[in-house]
């Protein structure tokens, strides 16, 4: 005998092998179709058969199941509650056969817009209302499923739906995956073996895999678009009256920086002193003199926390209206936090001098890099002849800026680190920064990248007076019990350099205090400090009273862990957005480009032109800065991979002296 019954929704047969008791407490211990020993009550059981065999009798009845007229079966069935055989004798008729009613089980169980389950094996049918919503809902669902399909198979074509060309960018970095239009792009994506991003690409839809990359990050860190609101400004008004009350500095300032610099934070002054040695001013742009805590452009900059650096753009913290106005640019006197400390006629500091002042600044002139490092050196600054802008006052702040690193190597000795060499390091290192131009030349981008090796006298005296700078002004707020956002760096760990709100040292450049505050246009942590000084420097010892954060302010804390994360992540990204271009550097000429490679470690090596990384699995056991010539090919724009095949590895000379140790 066989029995017919229902499983996880499906129905089923199965063959009895053995029966016990009688009636409704009867039961069966019998083996399914796949071969699987079951035990059925007579509850559970639909149907007793003896013929056709299981096998066949699913074959025909599931047949027989999708020729079911099921509106004809709905019309058939009965208002009140009825069991599969009650319907059956309606539909087929007085004679209906197993497999008929083993159809009309499927039919009736697959359904449920037509039938409500009632039990098992019985059924009531659907109110009309019911079942005309049930019907169009099914229309629906079919046309969407047909619009799915239709989509999918334009994708995989490489033609995007016209339809869809308003959502590509949410399908791609915010989709909701309930929609016809995603499942139709995964589909896609499944029959033509890419993924989403290779497939919008191909079709069309994004334009690049650089479109791809930044819209990831904009996704993530600027979802409502990175433009800045063109109705921020600042208050003319009110920033007539904030420069109103500033004495003009007796000073004639200078920046330096590189050409692509736009946002001019600080500047150096020298003024020489009667009876020998200068006095250093060290001016910052000040515009946490009129922009305040919670105002409209604090809500922006504390939101975005820094300015996002990358090869061939950058979002700006601030609007460029913004900056404009405070950024320190030649030719006017402009609004600044200035650093005083006086040096004797050797360079060296005398803490005790260190003054803090509100003020306008008289901007002589921006020096740039590219115009004028060749040009700065020792030996002329020994020479009067020698013909460039500012030489006796780069003179003095390098003479103080090399006492200020020695002191600062001492510390980091004490502190059980290696003191860092000053000035160029070994001609044969890799350089560290880059210049990415990128340009367009017959319709498409190619990228030109610059190296440039740190440690110029230049470099030199803007990194100290800088390092400078914000060390005094971390001691100020110390010495003031006024919090900052402090940079500190101590022990070791994954935590081991941090922000925190209270000082502390950071071991790393050998200081008792550092509390960024130098690029108060670029970074939010130097914003903050600087509204905290501006206390100091307007209200003194009662600063505490007045400035926007007092002691253990929890609103601070948000902002140190806000910072850090944020400032990580444009990290990344720019380092991500690097890689692109340096892979579209590999690719943008022949094809596979040969270059050497130097080994960093655990077989990561470093492109030596370009700061592109690369595994280069061969060279695992080799030292430290083994070199290497690569081919580099398939490059993928992607993924941000490429292959690498050496082609030689070159082997490390011998010095004389060991080499009769061999």
């Amino acid at each position: 005998m066989h029995l017919l019954y229902e499983e996880g929704g499906d129905i089923k047969v199965a063959t009895v092998q053995s029966a016990s008791g009688a009636g409704d407490a009867e039961s069966w211990q019998a083996t399914s179709l796949s071969g699987k020993k079951i035990k059925l009550k007579a509850k559970e059981v639909w149907l007793r058969f003896e013929k056709p065999e299981p096998q066949a009798l699913m074959d025909e009845a599931n047949a027989l199941s999708k020729e079911i007229d099921l509106q004809f079966l709905w019309d058939c069935a009965p208002d009140e509650e009825f069991g599969l055989l009650d319907v059956a004798h309606e539909y087929f008729g007085a004679q209906a056969t197993v497999p008929q009613q083993t159809a009309l089980a499927i039919a009736l169980q697959s359904a449920p817009v037509f039938f409500r389950r009632k039990g098992r094996g019985r059924f009531q049918r659907a109110p009309l209302e019911q079942l005309q919503a049930g019907l169009a809902a099914l229309e629906r669902k079919q046309k969407e499923l047909e619009q799915q399909t239709a989509w999918q198979q334009e994708l995989v074509a490489g033609v995007f739906p016209e339809t869809l060309q308003s959502q590509a960018n949410q399908l791609l970095f915010s989709p909701d995956k309930n929609t016809s239009a995603y499942k139709a792009l995964i589909a896609a994506c499944t029959e033509s073996g890419e993924s989403p991003a290779q497939l919008m690409i191909r079709c069309g839809a994004i334009d690049s895999p650089l479109q791809y990359h930044q819209g990831m990050f904009l996704k993530a860190h600027f979802p409502q678009g990175a433009a800045h609101d063109l109705s921020l400004a600042v208050d003319q008004a009110a920033l007539d009256a904030a420069i109103s009350e500033l004495p003009l500095a007796e000073v004639t300032a200078f920046s330096i920086d590189d050409s692509g610099t736009t946002e001019i934070d600080d500047a150096l002054s020298v003024t020489t002193l009667e009876g020998g040695g200068h006095r250093i001013g060290i001016h910052i742009a000040a515009p946490g003199l009129v922009i305040t805590k919670d105002d409209a452009l604090d809500k922006v900059a504390r939101t975005r926390m820094s300015t996002v650096y990358f090869p061939g753009d950058k979002i700006t913290m601030l609007p460029y209206t913004v900056i404009a106005q405070f950024s320190l640019d030649e030719g006017a006197a402009r609004p600044a936090l200035s650093i005083y400390v006086d040096i004797d006629p050797a360079g060296v500091v005398d803490k005790e001098t260190l003054q803090l002042r509100a003020e306008m600044v008289p901007m002589g002139a921006n020096l740039r890099l590219e115009n004028l490092e060749h040009l700065v050196t020792e030996e002329s600054f020994a020479d009067e002849s020698a013909g460039y802008a500012y030489r006796e006052e780069l003179s003095v702040l390098w003479a103080a800026a090399k006492l200020l690193h020695a002191g600062r190597q001492e510390q980091r000795v004490a502190n059980g680190l290696r003191a860092e060499q000053l000035g160029v390091l070994d001609p044969n290192a890799l350089a560290r920064d880059f210049h990415f131009q990128i340009q367009e030349v017959d319709g498409a981008q190619r990228v030109e990248i610059s190296p440039r090796q740190r440690g110029s006298i230049l470099d030199t005296i803007v990194a100290e007076w800088m390092i400078y700078c914000n060390s005094a002004s971390g001691r100020l707020l110390a010495d003031h019990g006024i919090p900052g956002l402090f940079r500190t760096q101590k022990g070791w760990g994954p935590l081991r350099t941090r922000m925190q709100i209270t000082p502390g040292p950071h071991e790393g450049l050998g200081l008792e205090y550092y509390a960024w505050c130098t690029s108060p246009l670029r970074r939010y942590s130097d914003l903050v400090n600087q509204w905290q000084l501006i206390a100091i420097a307007k209200h003194g010892i009662t600063a505490k009273m007045v400035a926007p954060f007092p002691p253990r302010d929890a609103a601070l804390m948000g902002i140190a862990a806000d910072f850090e994360a944020c400032y990580s992540a444009y990290g990344e990204y720019q380092d991500r957005l690097e890689k692109y271009w340096c892979l579209r550097w590999v690719s943008q000429d022949e094809t596979p480009k040969q270059v050497f490679v130097r080994h960093l470690k655990e077989g990561m090596s470093r492109v030596e032109p370009v700061p592109l990384h690369l595994p280069v699995p061969e060279l695992v056991t080799h030292p430290r800065m083994t070199r290497a010539e690569v081919s580099l090919a398939d490059v993928d724009l992607l993924q941000l991979t490429a292959g690498v095949r050496v082609l030689h590895i070159e082997t490390p000379e011998v010095p004389e002296s060991d080499a009769s140790l061999t």
